[in-house]
C-alpha cells in the first residue's frame, strides 16, 4: 500500500516538474481572449457602460408618478398654561393641568410631472443613446488592446528569429577567431588583424544580448497587457511562419476603408454624439415651454391635548387634496436661449468630431497599407540580396581560409551578409503584421 501511495506521489512530481519546465505557449488567439477578460482598462471600461444603465433606469423612471409617506411625532410644552381639565369623582372635583402634549401627523403625498416639453422623453432617448456609446468605447478600448497584442506577438516572433540569425553570425565569428589563430601560428596573419576577429566576436555576442534584452522587453508589456503578474512564467507560441505570408495580397486600400466605415465602433460613436447633440437642442429649448404637473396627498394628525381617542382622531381630522399646476416661463434671464446655443455649438463639435475620426480612420489604414506594400517590395529585394550575399560571403571566407582575402574584406563580407538577413527579417514581420491588421480593420479576427 505505501509503495503505491510512493508511486503516485512520483509520478505527480513529475508531472508538475515537466509543467515547471514546459511553461504554456500562448497563441496569438489565446492572448486575445485571456486579455478581454482580464485587461483592467477594459474592465474599467465596462463599469462605465454599467452606470450609464443605470443613469438610462433613472430617467425612465422619472416619467412615473413620485410618492412618499411622511410622518411627523414631537411633544410640546407650554410652561403658562393656567386652564386645566376638570373631573368629579365622587362627588369631589379635580383638576389636572397638563403642560406637556404629544402630538402626530401623517400623511401620502404624490406628484407627477405630465409635460415638461418633452424634456423627460428626450433624456430618456439621450440618456439610451449613452448607454450606446459607453458600450461602442469599450469596444474602441477592446479593438486597441487587441491591435497592440497583434504588434507585441509579431514583434516577439520577429526577434525570436533575429536571435536565431545572430546566434550563426555569432557561431560563424568563432570559427573565423579560431581560424585566424591558426594563422597567426603559421605566421600567416598579424595579431592586429586577430584582434579585430576577435573585437567581431564579441560584437556579434552583444547583438546577442541586446536582441534577448528587447525580447523580454517585448514579452513584459505583453504580459502587462494580459494582466499576468511577473513571477508566472510566459511565452508564445512559435506558428510556422513561412515566406509566402509575407507575399499574401495585400487588402485594397478602398475596400479596408469602405468596410471600416460600417463596422468601426469609433465611427458609429461619433453617429452616436450626433443624435444625442440633437436631443441636446431638444431638451434646451424645453426651456421656453410650460410645465403641467399634478400634485395629490392625503393627511391626518392627532394629539394627547384632545380627549378623543387615537383612532377617532385620525379619522376625523384626514383631509385629502388633489391639484394641478400650471408653470409657464416669461423671462429666465437668457438661460434658455444660451442652452440652445451651446447644445447648437455641441452638435457642431459633434459633426467636426465625426469628419475628423473618418479622417484620422483613412490616415491610419493608409499607414499601414503603405508600411505593407513597402515592406513587401522590400522583402523581395531582401530575398535576392541575401542569397547574393551569401554566395560573395562563401566565396571570400574561403579565400580567407585559404590566404587569399584579408581581414577588411572577411569582415564586411560578413557584415553586408548580416545587414542582408536582418532587413529581410524585419521586412518580412512587418508585411505580416500590417497585412495583418489591414484584415483586422475589415473586421476579421487576429490569427497568424
Amino acid at each position: 500500500m505505501n509503495k503505491g501511495i510512493m508511486l503516485i506521489g512520483t509520478i505527480l512530481l513529475t508531472a508538475v516538474s515537466a509543467s515547471a519546465d514546459n511553461p504554456k505557449k500562448w497563441t496569438l488567439e489565446e492572448c486575445i481572449n485571456y486579455a478581454m477578460t482580464n485587461n483592467i482598462t477594459l474592465k474599467k471600461t465596462r463599469l462605465e457602460k454599467q452606470s450609464a444603465t443605470e443613469d438610462l433606469k433613472q430617467s425612465k423612471a422619472a416619467l412615473l408618478p413620485s410618492f412618499n409617506l411622511s410622518t411627523n411625532q414631537s411633544i410640546g410644552y407650554r410652561p403658562w398654561v393656567n386652564d386645566g381639565v376638570s373631573t368629579v369623582n365622587n362627588g369631589t372635583v379635580s383638576t389636572s393641568i397638563n403642560k406637556t402634549s404629544y402630538n402626530g401627523s401623517y400623511g401620502l403625498n404624490t406628484s407627477w410631472t405630465v409635460w415638461n416639453g418633452n424634456r423627460n422623453l428626450n433624456t430618456v432617448k439621450q440618456n439610451r443613446l449613452a448607454e450606446q456609446q459607453a458600450e461602442l468605447n469599450s469596444d474602441i478600448t477592446a479593438n486597441s488592446i487587441q491591435e497592440q497584442i497583434i504588434q507585441l506577438y509579431v514583434q516577439i516572433l520577429y526577434l525570436k528569429e533575429a536571435i536565431n540569425v545572430c546566434r550563426n553570425n555569432y557561431e560563424t565569428a568563432l570559427k573565423n577567431e579560431e581560424r585566424g589563430k591558426e594563422m597567426v601560428e603559421a605566421g600567416n596573419m598579424s595579431k592586429a588583424d586577430l584582434a579585430q576577429l576577435t573585437a567581431q566576436t564579441a560584437t556579434d555576442k552583444y547583438n546577442i544580448t541586446e536582441a534577448e534584452s528587447n525580447l523580454a522587453g517585448y514579452r513584459l508589456q505583453l504580459k502587462q497587457l494580459l494582466e499576468i503578474t511577473g513571477e508566472e512564467d510566459f511565452d508564445i507560441y512559435i506558428p510556422e511562419i513561412s515566406d509566402n505570408k509575407a507575399m499574401k495580397e495585400i487588402p485594397p486600400l478602398e475596400t479596408v476603408y469602405e468596410t471600416a466605415l460600417t463596422t468601426r465602433p469609433e465611427i458609429e460613436n461619433g453617429r452616436l454624439a450626433i443624435e444625442n447633440s440633437k436631443l441636446g437642442i431638444s431638451i434646451a429649448k424645453s426651456g421656453k415651454m410650460p410645465t403641467i404637473s399634478l400634485t395629490g396627498g392625503v393627511g391626518t394628525n392627532t394629539t394627547s391635548m384632545n380627549s378623543r381617542t387615537w383612532g377617532t382622531q385620525i379619522k376625523t381630522n384626514m383631509d385629502a387634496s388633489v391639484g394641478a399646476t400650471l408653470s409657464i416661463p416669461l423671462f429666465d434671464n437668457r438661460s434658455t436661449r444660451t442652452a440652445v446655443n451651446k447644445a447648437k455649438l455641441q452638435q457642431e463639435e459633434s459633426l467636426l468630431d465625426l469628419q475628423d475620426r473618418q479622417k484620422q480612420l483613412y490616415s491610419t489604414i493608409e499607414g499601414y497599407w503603405l508600411d505593407a506594400y513597402t515592406n513587401q517590395q522590400k522583402f523581395k529585394a531582401a530575398q535576392a540580396s541575401v542569397e547574393s550575399e551569401q554566395a560573395g560571403y562563401d566565396l571570400v571566407s574561403e579565400q580567407f581560409r585559404l590566404g587569399m582575402k584579408n581581414i577588411i574584406e572577411l569582415m564586411t563580407g560578413k557584415n553586408n551578409l548580416l545587414n542582408a538577413q536582418q532587413n529581410r527579417l524585419q521586412s518580412k514581420y512587418m508585411t505580416i503584421l500590417n497585412i495583418q491588421i489591414l484584415n483586422f480593420y475589415k473586421g476579421e479576427p487576429a490569427k497568424l
